[in-house]
């Protein structure tokens, strides 16, 4: 056997060590809290807009201020992950988060918040990209699919949360107080993963370098065909799906003059649609021809449901539309994320933070120029470019695969 194998094998072995006694349900607590917190804006938009005496899609900004440092600090976290052990960072990330998501209760103005927001987004930028990455360690190929099908559970039930209580709190308490609530339930949160990461010590990749140089690998990733694909792919999703997403319950509320309750409870479909996508993956990926199946069918469901939305003047229908669409997205995007999980085998935590940095940065970025259109033309030209923009994504991602593995450059 050669050095370089020698070394892989062993390298493998260390991170096998390292993730073999924390189960799926640990991570997905820290993924749980961290999709409830950035979700909780979502049926608030409109109330905390006029609290500021600010426009909606100016407010916008909040969701921006969060997502970008969101998904920027995933090229940070990726190699001190690998290197430093990923528990232990996410441990001591989720107790800043838990002191700076408190703090957002306590903002005086928007300028106030949107800060609070950029720092939380920065501490929260360890959870989900990290889980995944353990996941990638822990399970095989071929059981991966499932594993974060789990674990995308916790994720829906974290937005279920958010959308739910978001309106509870947007018609008979103070936005302020689901914040302080949040706080506290994360540093529970933190106790958990501290105790997790005590029980199952970090040690170190022996293929990880120090300072600069442990960013090199974002560079080679990004010059092999597969995984610029993927990269360039989930920075579309963001900037189209999430672009539009965000402004959902603010176009309930002024189309239809919807009580916020009501928008919240009627947002949690979208959560109740990536419970039945969880439930179905293995059904979904026979029936339709697997991965690639998944991909376009993922992203045409998301265009017929953003076009309904947008053009159909009954709010009843937004109910089963929202659940569709919360299937339709995961079909797309965790297939994505699976993918992820194998572009670099021995720096999963490097290859799934980069590939949440585009995530986010495109989320961002679609927030900021759909909250221009929403405040300009109005949310039905918003919706339609969000609708379309997903329809030739799916496209595009199966003919780049099939043309990459067909001219043998699916690394």
């Amino acid at each position: 056997m050669s050095e370089s194998s020698l070394k892989a094998e062993a390298t493998s072995n260390i991170i096998a060590e390292v993730v073999k006694p924390v189960s799926v349900a640990v991570l997905g607590s820290a993924a749980f809290i961290v999709t409830a917190d950035v979700r909780v804006v979502n049926p608030l938009l409109h109330i905390i807009a006029n609290d500021y005496r600010a426009e909606v899609g100016a407010t916008g900004i909040i969701v921006t201020a969060y997502t970008i440092p969101y998904g920027l600090f995933q090229l940070v976290y990726g190699p001190l992950g690998d290197r430093l052990g990923k528990l232990k960072i996410m441990a001591w990330a989720m107790a800043l988060f838990a002191i700076g998501t408190a703090a957002c209760g306590l903002a005086p103005d928007l300028f106030t918040l949107s800060l609070l927001r950029f720092l939380t987004g920065v501490a929260a930028a360890a959870m989900i990209p990290m889980s995944l990455a353990y996941i990638g360690d822990t399970f095989p190929y071929d059981q991966r699919q499932a594993a974060i099908g789990k674990f995308l559970t916790a994720v829906a039930l974290g937005q279920i949360l958010s959308a739910s209580l978001g309106g509870i709190v947007g018609d008979f308490l103070n936005w302020r107080l689901i914040f302080g609530f949040y706080g506290l339930i994360s540093l529970v949160v933190f106790g958990i993963l501290f105790r997790a990461s005590r029980r199952s010590p970090a040690k170190v990749n022996p293929d990880i370098q120090r300072g600069w140089a442990a960013y090199k690998p974002y560079g080679r990733l990004l010059a092999k065909p597969g995984p610029r694909t993927l990269i360039i792919a989930v920075f579309i999703e963001g900037l189209f799906f999430f672009g539009g997403f965000t402004f959902l319950g603010a176009f309930l509320r002024d189309k239809y003059g919807l009580a916020y309750i009501a928008i919240g409870f009627m947002l949690t479909g979208f959560g109740l649609g990536n419970l039945v996508y969880g439930r179905s993956v293995r059904w979904l990926l026979a029936r339709l021809g697997g991965e690639d199946g998944l991909i376009f069918w993922g992203g045409a469901l998301t265009f017929a449901c953003y076009l309904a939305i947008a053009l159909l003047e009954i709010w009843v229908l937004f109910i089963p539309l929202n659940i569709i669409l919360g299937v339709s997205y995961y079909m797309l995007h965790s297939t994505l994320q699976t993918r992820a999980t194998e572009m670099s085998p021995g720096m999963r935590g490097t290859a799934v933070s980069l590939f949440a940095f585009s995530l986010f940065l495109g989320q961002g970025i679609g927030t900021a120029a759909l909250g221009l259109i929403v405040d300009g033309p109005g949310y039905v030209p918003a919706f339609v470019i969000a609708g379309v923009g997903m329809l030739l994504l799916g496209t595009w991602i199966v003919y780049q695969t099939r043309r990459i593995v067909k001219k043998g450059l699916v690394s």
